[in-house]
């Protein structure tokens, strides 16, 4: 590893370098195929390019695991379910503290699941080259309004439920695996006071998004996977800490857990599904909670 004898900004500058240059190479091959999906929108075409898209993501994140493991010398252990499969539905859910949330899982699950495809903020889509990648991929972009904002736009109302079901009518033609941070934004001390959360650890969870999938693909997915991620000797770091190495175990927990009964159904008309929903998420909230605070107790007394 490079990080062994490199000063940590200079692992940090070649880390990002390589980043970049396998994001060139493999973005505009990734907006060819959507180009010619987007142009010959015939079904086996489409599957066909699908299939492709979905392996040229793969490849690109097999070397981002590359780059990771040449440039920095990080413990990823990760503790995932047996039996995992690429033909299968799945409906992923995680905590989330930093933008290594998502190289953690990509890292843990690539090649074990279908490709994992995020719901993303809209301000997401201008990123510079990776929105377009993102766009290609067929990551549904979301627009949240805050209750002020419909309150004087209520014709902006449901825009989300509209993206969600698009997204969703793809997906049932491929095995997939949707993935949503229930908490809707990164961890922060500061977000945890003005939320006024119970939890020590995370937010509080959001239904909106799994309930609007688990209505529109409860033939689909009936298997959640729930994933608890740490960094055990790292409090908070930055996107720059990371790159540069300073950031030395990372620990992804997962467990598999059937979709209970009483949250499937219309959870847009139904109330009591929706009650059921977030009663079901709390309490998967409240176990991770736990979870998180153990694990960072252990490595305290370990030290």
């Amino acid at each position: 590893m490079l990080s062994k004898f490199l000063p940590a900004h200079l692992v940090g500058a070649i880390s990002l370098s390589l980043h970049i240059i396998n994001i060139l190479i493999w973005v505009p091959l990734i907006l060819l195929v959507a180009l010619v999906k987007f142009v010959l929108p015939i079904k086996i075409i489409t599957r066909l390019c699908n299939n492709i898209l979905n392996l040229f993501a793969s490849i690109w994140i097999s070397f981002n695991t590359l780059i990771h493991r040449f440039s920095k010398d990080i413990v990823w252990e990760f503790n995932l379910p047996q039996n995992l499969s690429t033909n299968d539905w799945y409906l992923v859910v995680a905590n989330h503290q930093s933008w290594a949330d998502i190289l953690a899982l990509q890292m843990a699950f690539n090649r074990k699941i279908p490709f994992l495809k995020f719901f993303l903020k809209h301000q997401l889509i201008w990123i510079p080259v990776i929105g377009l990648a993102w766009w290609a991929l067929d990551f549904p972009f979301m627009k949240r309004h805050s209750k002020s904002y419909l309150k004087k736009y209520p014709h902006r109302k449901g825009e989300d439920f509209k993206t969600t079901k698009k997204a969703c009518e793809k997906f049932k033609n491929i095995p997939i695996s949707v993935m949503n941070f229930l908490e809707g934004t990164r961890f922060t001390k500061a977000k945890q006071s003005a939320q006024k959360s119970p939890y020590k650890n995370l937010l509080k969870p959001k239904a909106g998004g799994v309930g609007y999938v688990l209505s529109l693909m409860g033939n689909e997915i009936n298997k959640v996977i729930n994933v608890t991620i740490t960094y055990p000797q790292n409090a908070s770091f930055s996107s720059w800490d990371f790159l540069c190495g300073k950031v030395k175990h990372v620990k992804l927990d997962a467990v598999v857990e059937e979709v209970p009964d009483q949250v499937r159904g219309n959870y847009i008309d139904d109330p009591k599904i929706r009650k059921a929903m977030q009663q079901w998420l709390n309490q998967l909230w409240q176990a991770k909670d736990k979870e998180i605070d153990s694990i960072m107790n252990q490595k305290s007394s370990d030290k």
